[in-house]
């Protein structure tokens, strides 16, 4: 059975990839929220601590060049409650009035963001510096500017600093924790949703190709359907519908094949007997010439039966006699057999033969033919190789059907007493142009004086 561990791991690795990329962003999307809401909290608390130093400050303020002692050390406590790093107050004069903080490097930043604020009536609240954030670099310093007012009026500004680095390492211990639970709902949720997309769809895949490896080709239902009306359903019976069409062409197909079979077993069956009909044709119009052939030797022999049958010839001449006698009823042997190879059915299976061979053997049948009693017969066999595979039957009846057409051809010219026939063999090699398929090629030509084909009949 076909294995889907494959598809099952690759739907696993898909899934969990898909869900840690999720989960990854909504992880971001939730630490830019909190982040950003941490630091809006923070920045409530720095307008807070302004909004007391302007209600308070102002109101103990006697006009000196610095705060009283008791409301600065009660400032620098709330600063340190309330997480900032520094605190900067000045007067309309820019003369600092308050100054102070466990971290106060950006005192001169502050001082200028402060006139800045006051100069425009405005709070300014500046991001600086950096730091490693949560996952990536951010901004370290928050500072808060802002004008101080009394009745209406500016009387003084003060600048506050917050370093977000404390906010950053909340978060991050956060991340350790929320990581453990994404890591657990991964893994929770790639086994339900595998679970569920096997249920869904590899165990129908898997239905179907159990389903086609137990097939058998009497079954009428290829494809079992479920109970739901989904795209599987619908793919099943599409696929029943197929299969259904290719069995039933299938089966024409075979009837087509069966009757092809049978019409190619009748023509080669006429083929066969064409060529056993033009064979008889041919060897019927030898026959003349061959029975006048075979009487010309019975004649001798029966003269020389008479000749044996007086008491006074001698015995030498007797020997003699006889043994010519013997020559030609050979003679007549051979003749007979010659025939007897042209009527011989043709061997379906091709064999190596000698053409020069079966070229002979016509010409020498052909010449005691009253048709060629005025063509003469010449042979020019100068192939060094004639050996081919073939029927030698079939090529005796192709020959002997050009050297009858020939000598039709030359018995209705003006050269019917003085025919030519010349039969010539010759091997080409791989460079002529007559070559076939690349290989030596064995010519036979067949040439005579004849009056040719008109060009109309070629």
């Amino acid at each position: 059975m076909v294995s889907f561990h494959g598809i099952k791991t690759n739907i696993a690795v898909n899934l969990a990839i898909l869900l840690a990329v999720a989960m990854l962003l909504a992880d971001f999307i939730m630490i830019i929220t909190i982040q950003r809401d941490l630091v809006q909290s923070e920045i409530s608390k720095g307008d807070l601590i302004i909004s007391e130093m302007e209600n308070n400050l102002l109101k103990t303020y006697d006009g000196s060049t610095s705060l009283l002692p008791d409301y600065a050390e009660r400032l620098g406590e709330s600063l340190k409650v309330a997480g900032f790093s520094c605190a900067v107050v000045h007067d309309m004069n820019y003369k600092i009035l308050y100054s102070g903080g466990s971290d106060c490097l950006l005192l001169d930043e502050i001082r200028v963001l402060t006139k800045r604020s006051v100069e425009s009536s405005k709070k300014i609240t500046r991001f600086t510096g950096t730091a490693w954030g949560v996952l990536w670099m951010q901004d370290r310093y928050l500072i808060i500017s802002s004008p101080l007012f009394k009745n209406g009026r500016v009387e003084a500004g003060a600048g506050i600093v917050l370093e977000l680095e404390r906010i950053y390492k909340t978060l991050r211990r956060s991340q350790e924790v929320v990581f453990v639970y994404l890591f657990v709902n991964l893994f929770i949720l790639t086994i339900a949703g595998l679970y569920l997309v096997s249920n869904i769809a590899v165990k129908p895949v898997q239905r179907m190709v159990k389903r086609a490896e137990e097939f058998r080709r009497d079954d009428e239902l290829f494809f079992l359907s479920g109970n739901k009306e989904n795209e599987f359903d619908k793919l099943s019976k599409a696929l029943n519908r197929l299969l259904k069409r290719i069995s039933e062409d299938k089966e024409k197909l075979q009837a087509s094949i069966r009757s092809l079979e049978k019409v190619n077993m009748d023509l080669k069956q006429a083929e066969k007997d064409v060529i056993r009909a033009e064979k008889m044709a041919s060897v019927g119009r030898l026959s003349s010439g061959i029975a006048h052939e075979i009487g010309n030797p019975i004649g001798i022999v029966i003269g020389y039966l008479e000749l044996l049958k007086q008491d006074n010839i001698p015995d030498d001449e007797k020997h003699e006699y006889i043994k010519r006698a013997g020559d030609e009823i050979n003679r007549i042997n051979i003749i007979i057999r010659q025939l007897l190879d042209f009527s011989r059915p043709s061997d379906e299976n091709p064999k190596i033969v000698g053409v020069h061979e079966i070229i002979k053997d016509i010409a020498e049948i052909i010449k005691y033919q009253p048709f060629m009693s005025n063509i003469e017969i010449r042979l020019s066999l100068e192939a060094q190789n004639d050996n081919v595979l073939a029927d030698s039957n079939q090529l005796r009846q192709v020959f002997l059907n050009l050297i009858i057409n020939a000598a039709d051809a030359i018995s209705s010219s003006q050269n019917k007493y003085n025919g030519l026939f010349i039969i010539n063999s010759e091997v080409i090699n791989e460079t002529d142009t007559e070559v076939i398929s690349g290989r030596p090629t064995l010519k036979i030509s067949f040439m005579d004086n004849g009056s040719g084909i008109p060009d109309e009949s070629i």
